[in-house]
């Protein structure tokens, strides 16, 4: 029989009582098993994500089925190849005890465990994304989460901030439009949102965009079945992908991607590294690569999910990063997070190790040393590079980084550089007219009627209206005469679940 012991290996003699002088007396504090198992139920949690802190996730693998690697010489893109993958969902907005089916943009983080160390490609459930400056990003979470003063999330803080950043307007038109509220995780798609480079054999440097499409089909819900499923299943999402893995039933994503050429960036109709554009299909049509399938639950939902380490620095020869200003700024920011919110030595998990390189992480050369939950180290080698002592270190390379590109001028703060057809609603107001079904339209003007009639102040009001006037006339002035007319009923619709986007 397994008895239980205390951390440093001894026996316990008690599970279910402390130490106490009597059976009324004061507890001991020389009670070293209470004291132990107080003290660690005190630490049991990491701090929670910023955003994205309510999400679950799975195991699966990658499997490549058709031949790109006249785009890329990356390990894990190459033809027939099947690598180990992560793939977490989460919310944006919502905190950890938030329901999954609020209204909110959802988070499709992927990590691959690739010969030639982890790939991470962390995005969301749309293409494009709130903002294109890195600068904004915390002003524009803070914005979604509660107010100061009494806690309590905010519709006019929300609109207030969305409508003085029109760039915006692309991905707000999304998350009120039906992909605001996925059926399931398992029926929606998944998106690297940002542009990315690829580099083949030989040199040659491309542009590319990840689509992940959903092999379950797309399906949503609606606001009134959204709101219902909140107060009686708040695990819902997380517990729709347990059961479908649990009885076999395993979700499968076909990844495609855009590739355009490297000089094809510099004339492009949109800035294609633009955060809040697309890049329609019509000018770079989607080629496949491969099937994602997630076909095993965690045995640990903390130690493999909460604990699970994303950031796009995770790179691998033949991927690189853009001039894309929010990648870049995640770039940093991401791994930093985890750095805080797990500790500086977060890549030791065994969750974040580089699972597919050959040794695995015991032979990783890698120069990140002590600190807090240091446990694999290098013993008595050499701390330092260069040396003379044996230990290999990159020293002697110098030239054009194959992952680069070119550039020059002063330094400035300023945004990019307009291309010919930028704008900030332009894109949003085509998603409405020639995306969006009559239905989609209605339901959008639905879910705008609740969100707007939330807010109090008349000026964001107004500036709401405009902003929707932007990206379609039709659809603002609708809403404008829908929130008037229900100004004065008890009930507006959809109001409940989009006041939480």
């Amino acid at each position: 029989m397994t008895i239980s012991r205390t951390s440093g290996g001894a026996p316990v003699e008690s599970d279910a009582h402390s130490l106490s002088i009597g059976s009324n007396g004061p507890l001991l504090l020389h009670d070293v098993h209470l004291v132990e198992t107080l003290a660690h139920f005190n630490r049991e949690n990491v701090v929670e994500r910023r955003p994205h802190a309510k999400g679950a996730g799975a195991f699966g693998t990658f499997t490549v089925t058709q031949d790109v690697s006249k785009w890329t010489k990356a390990a894990v893109f190459q033809p027939g190849t099947t690598t180990k993958t992560l793939l977490r969902f989460s919310t944006v907005a919502g905190e950890l005890g938030s329901p999954d089916t609020w209204r909110d943009v959802r988070g499709f983080s992927l990590r691959h465990y690739t010969t030639e160390g982890n790939l991470d490609i962390v995005g969301n459930n749309t293409p494009i994304f709130f903002l294109r400056d890195p600068m904004k990003f915390p002003h524009f979470i803070r914005s979604q989460k509660r107010l100061a003063s009494n806690g309590l999330r905010d519709a006019d803080m929300q609109w207030d901030f969305w409508t003085l950043s029109p760039e915006s307007a692309h991905q707000v038109t999304y998350l009120m439009g039906d992909r605001g509220l996925p059926k399931t995780w398992r029926n929606m798609n998944g998106y690297g949102s940002h542009t990315y480079q690829w580099v083949n054999e030989t040199g040659e440097r491309f542009w590319v965009k990840f689509h992940y499409h959903t092999q379950q089909g797309m399906e949503f819900l609606s606001n009134e079945e959204a709101t219902k499923l909140a107060g009686e299943d708040a695990e819902f999402h997380r517990r729709d992908l347990w059961e479908a893995i649990e009885r076999g039933d395993f979700p499968k994503w076909t990844l495609s991607v855009q590739v355009m050429p490297y000089e094809e960036a510099k004339t492009y109709r949109f800035n294609p590294f633009d955060l809040t554009k697309v890049w329609p299909h019509g000018d770079y049509p989607l080629h496949e690569v491969g099937v994602l399938e997630l076909n095993k639950n965690p045995d640990n939902f903390f130690a493999q999910i909460e604990q699970a380490a994303f950031a796009p620095s995770n790179m691998v020869p033949g991927m690189g990063v853009s001039p894309d200003k929010m990648l870049l700024g995640r770039v940093f920011g991401y791994a930093d997070a985890q750095r805080y919110r797990i500790g500086p030595n977060f890549h030791q998990l065994p969750v974040n190790q580089p699972q597919g390189v050959e040794g695995g992480f015991e032979a990783v050369n890698q120069w990140m040393f002590d600190g807090n939950q240091a446990y694999h180290h290098s013993g008595t080698a050499p701390v330092y590079a260069p040396n003379s002592l044996g230990r290999e270190s990159a020293q002697e390379f110098q030239g054009t980084v194959p992952e680069g590109w070119e550039a020059d001028g002063e330094m400035v703060r300023q945004a990019y550089a307009l291309h010919a057809e930028d704008d900030d609603f332009g894109q949003a107001g085509t998603l409405v007219r020639e995306v969006f079904d009559d239905a989609q339209r209605d339901r959008l003007v639905e879910t705008l009627t609740g969100a707007l009639g939330g807010i109090k102040r008349a000026e964001v009001y107004e500036r709401a209206i405009w902003y929707w006037k932007s990206v379609d006339e039709t659809i603002g002035t609708r809403v404008d005469e829908a929130v008037k007319a229900g100004r004065d009923e008890e009930t507006v619709p959809g109001m409940g679940v989009e006041r939480e986007a």
